[in-house]
């Protein structure tokens, strides 16, 4: 049944841009000791797995990470990583927001990599 569940909810989502995802609230908001390359590196690595290859882009003052979807090459979530003086501020934005069955990979993987 869940998966039924998840399944329609996908369905009913279509796809987002990166702009849309963008718009959408921050599902985590956390500062981590790594530098931003260092940070940037340790999330793509950790969805290698779990998603096709994720998209590393330079902004002025750190960088930005776009996650692909399980099934498709749609962007599923947004990491901003940006330089602080002692590390780096990481903001999540992911295409499912509100929808408490989205996959928690993206979510983990910015978790584990704040430290460690």
């Amino acid at each position: 049944m869940k998966w039924a569940l998840l399944a329609l909810a996908v369905a009913l989502t279509g796809c987002a841009s990166v702009a849309e995802i963008e718009q959408s609230r921050e599902t985590m908001s956390v500062i981590s000791g790594k530098d931003p390359d260092t940070y940037a590196k340790c999330v793509v690595a950790k969805l290698a797995d779990s998603r096709g290859p994720s998209v590393i882009e330079p902004l002025h003052d750190g960088y930005r990470v776009i996650v692909p979807q399980k099934f498709s090459a749609d962007p599923a979530a947004l990491v901003d990583i940006t330089d602080r003086s002692n590390g780096s501020s990481i903001k999540v934005h992911e295409r499912m927001s509100n929808m408490p069955l989205r996959p928690g990979d993206v979510r983990t993987a910015a978790t584990d990599c704040i430290s460690g």
